[in-house]
């Protein structure tokens, strides 16, 4: 089992790795296009630890100056002595004043940093530089023009977006009938497949403080914007199962044998769009609330490389299952997350369009969410060292059914059943 601590959570980058290492962060925060000012962070740091290194001596000099007064006998030496540690008091609570305004600023920029990408991640600006790694699949070829997943799903009442929008507004949806049926049967079919693999599951709280979201590098900068927050409790509504799945373990210690621990969450996911403005404001492609089946891993660092490859492999599984033709492709680094060091999307096809369209993605983030949360392991020699964090998608819910939906529909405007879903859903056609 793993054990709590109460030790002080460290911070994101190691410091001592940034001042060991300045141009090298420099490059990574230039190749994932953030802006931090590294400079004024060493400059910050340095006067943090000349600060930290005087005050540390003034406490020697108050020790000194105690054992002197226990040994003087004159009380004119004892009260020249007092006067002075009265002067280091003074001294000392000024210069703890300024440490507390240096800590501060110093906390400001070292949350800034990003987790640097990996050296095999390709360079590139945006999303137009992410490289294709293969295409697995053969495209359906139809006899007729293939429709559009919403036009299919309206025309058999399995999705109503109209209704939705008249209770909460835009990019909302009500599943109804076989699609319901359809969702469940994707969750039954990814726990199925996880669990012969070890997972653990889990249904997560889709509400967390602050503290626990700042902890997975989600509400720096622009991403406060993409997420719910609720000010009268301090709360955020969780983006996905990985945000307090990957919070459960904040502050505690596992063993080296427990590594990997692996879970696979089910939760619904709250997202403002807030950068999607204009993009896929019909239908569920990209809503406000959404279900999903999530992968997290909790894995030793040499060994977050292959856990990251395992959490590829299970997805492409899963979209292989399905008999859904899509693509694997490498993020750059200018289209990686704050917290991502290398990441890979699938995107399944869609008739209707013509290309394909993101369902999954798995990330690999190293150790930059273990030292916000300062989750560790003890090796067998008895050191504790950060953990690596992995996530994936096992299913976007709706996403899958729209990639279901276009894939498998017929020219009589019925859609068929995937084989692999068909014990779950007990029938083999929706019309």
């Amino acid at each position: 089992m793993s054990k709590t601590t109460t030790h002080p959570p460290p911070s994101m980058l190691d410091i001592k790795f940034i001042r060991e290492n300045p141009n090298k962060v420099k490059k990574g925060c230039k190749e994932k296009q953030v802006k931090v000012d590294i400079d004024k962070l060493l400059e910050v740091d340095k006067k943090r630890r000349e600060t930290l290194q005087a005050l540390e001596n003034m406490r020697a000099q108050k020790n000194k100056a105690s054992k002197e007064i226990a040994k003087t006998k004159v009380e004119k030496e004892k009260k020249k002595i007092i006067l002075q540690m009265r002067e280091l008091d003074r001294n000392s609570d000024r210069l703890t004043k300024n440490l507390k305004e240096i800590e501060r600023k110093f906390n400001e920029l070292m949350f800034q940093i990003p987790n640097l990408p990996l050296e095999d991640v390709p360079i590139g600006k945006d999303e137009r530089d992410n490289v294709v790694l293969r295409e697995v699949g053969e495209k359906l070829k139809f006899d007729f023009k293939p429709k559009d997943y919403l036009e299919i799903a309206e025309k058999l009442d399995l999705i109503d977006v109209k209704r939705a929008a008249k209770i909460a507004g835009t990019r909302f949806g009500y599943l109804k009938k076989e699609a319901v049926l359809l969702e469940f049967a994707l969750i039954n079919l990814a726990f199925d497949n996880l669990l012969k693999r070890g997972f653990i599951p889990v249904i997560p709280p889709v509400m967390m403080k602050a503290k626990m979201m700042k902890g997975m590098g989600y509400i720096e900068q622009t991403d406060r914007e993409e997420a719910y927050y609720l000010p009268k409790d301090g709360l955020f509504l969780a983006g996905t199962a990985e945000q307090p799945i990957g919070t459960m373990h904040a502050g505690e210690i596992f063993a080296e044998e427990e590594l990997p621990r692996r879970y696979v969450g089910f939760s619904t996911c709250f997202r403002r769009e807030a950068g999607a403005y204009g993009k896929d404001t019909k239908g569920i492609l990209r809503v406000h609330q959404f279900d999903k089946v999530e992968m997290f891993s909790f894995s030793k660092p040499e060994d977050s490389r292959k856990e990251h490859q395992f959490f590829l492999e299970i997805e492409e599984n899963l979209m292989k299952l399905l008999k859904i033709p899509y693509r694997v492709v490498q993020i750059c680094t200018g289209d990686l997350g704050r917290p991502t060091a290398s990441k890979y999307d699938i995107e399944a096809w869609l008739p209707s369009e013509n290309r394909y369209r993101e369902t999954h993605s798995t990330s690999n983030c190293t150790d930059f969410q273990a030292r916000r949360l300062n989750i560790r392991y003890r090796d067998k020699s008895g050191k504790l060292n950060f953990v690596h964090t992995i996530n994936g998608t096992a299913f976007a819910i709706g996403r899958t059914l729209i990639a279901i939906i276009e894939n498998y529909q017929q020219k009589d405007g019925s859609i068929l059943v995937p084989e692999v879903l068909q014990k779950y859903t007990g029938f083999k056609e929706i019309k």
